[in-house]
């Protein structure tokens, strides 16, 4: 049988503390992590949201094909979620007393996902599969340099990662099935597609 361990804690020091410093709302000087750096990098995983987001976008209204239906709706659903995301992040950004950088200017560079466009929808595909990829492993690294330092942004990241996740099998469930129904993955150049234009 495991050994109870006692819970001690010095309610009148909090007392104290919470009134100390009161201007910086959430931010305690109990918090443990190295608070630029953790703002500095849930910037960069704000700027793949949005870039996310984009491409998403992007996917939803260029998709065609006799598959495409279901598969705009699923990029819809991702672009909406990865909102949700963005959301979060810059929440928290401005719970640690930062600025959640939404500057169009340099997002790319912040951003680790890449915006590719894709040039058919097997492409648009294997695009977001690709940047879903990316997102898992900052996510997964971010998360193990916080560790124990920042519970809530952990848990926040943990949740994201979770959804990504996700979105990585869905991307790969669409990519399985339509290479069962058989969707070409490019046309032949120089080729005549069904409208009669050349590839």
């Amino acid at each position: 049988m495991a050994k109870s361990k006692p819970f001690v804690s010095d309610i009148e020091n909090i007392r104290k503390r919470a009134r100390k410093d009161i201007e910086k709302g959430a931010m305690t000087a109990g918090y443990a992590a190295d608070r630029p750096t953790v703002i500095k990098l849930l910037n960069h995983a704000l700027a793949t949201e949005l870039v996310c987001v984009l491409r998403y976008k992007y996917h939803y209204y260029m998709a065609s094909g006799i598959n495409s239906q279901s598969v705009k709706a699923e990029f819809l659903e991702h672009a909406n979620e990865e909102q949700g995301h963005a959301d979060l992040i810059a929440e928290r950004i401005t719970q640690l007393d930062g600025k959640p950088n939404l500057s169009p200017e340099g997002m790319l560079s912040r951003s680790h996902a890449d915006y590719v466009e894709g040039v058919d929808l097997v492409d648009m595909i294997k695009e977001d599969l690709v940047a879903e990829r990316i997102a898992i492993d900052s996510y997964r690294e971010i998360i193990d340099y916080i560790g124990t330092d920042d519970s809530t942004t952990r848990r926040m990241l943990e949740g994201i990662l979770a959804m990504e996740e996700e979105h990585a099998e869905d991307m790969n469930t669409l990519l399985e099935q339509l290479g069962k129904k058989g969707e070409p993955a490019k046309a032949a150049p120089g080729k005549k597609s069904a409208s009669g234009k050349r590839g």
